[in-house]
């Protein structure tokens, strides 16, 4: 890795100029996941929360958030996000829901703040809608899992959480 892009000469914070580069397609997924006690899951997936449909928030706030990243990550550049989907997987296994988001824009720059971005969102308002029933809740696992787009080309992590 070559230096950091967001910094100038003098180390100065600073938006990178990306005018130069061509808009290309460019995707990008993202991960993590949601812990919390059994109970609590059972309650949120099985509807019974005062708050309403917790899933069905969290997946709106999420496509928002990826929609809102510039306005919340100071250096990053505003979108043209031609696409955002977000599954939320609640998984007895954890126990909690696993988060997954794809962003999807033709732009001059990557989308990989974007995915990070609605999962984040997404995580953060299920705890919000379930903080309630479980403080012990905890949001992990954050991670780009893929981006593909760009002159720095493809990455892969591999399997999601």
């Amino acid at each position: 890795m070559s230096g950091l892009t967001h910094l100038d000469t003098a180390g100065q914070a600073r938006m990178v100029d990306v005018s130069a580069k061509e808009s290309t397609r460019r995707v990008a997924r993202a991960s993590g996941v949601l812990r919390m006690e059994p109970s609590a899951l059972a309650t949120l997936t099985e509807g019974r929360l005062a708050k309403g449909d917790a899933l069905a928030v969290a997946r709106v706030a999420g496509i928002q958030a990826a929609k809102q990243t510039s306005s919340l990550i100071p250096l990053c550049h505003p979108l043209p996000i031609d696409h955002v989907a977000l599954t939320l997987d609640p998984d007895p296994a954890l126990p909690g829901v696993r988060a997954a988001a794809e962003v999807v824009v033709t732009a001059r720059t990557g989308a990989e703040m974007e995915a990070l971005t609605a999962v984040a969102g997404a995580l953060l308002t299920l705890y919000d809608m379930a903080k309630a029933l479980d403080r012990t809740m905890s949001i992990e696992e954050i991670r780009l899992d893929h981006k593909s787009g760009g002159a720095s080309g493809a990455y892969s992590r591999g399997e999601g959480p």
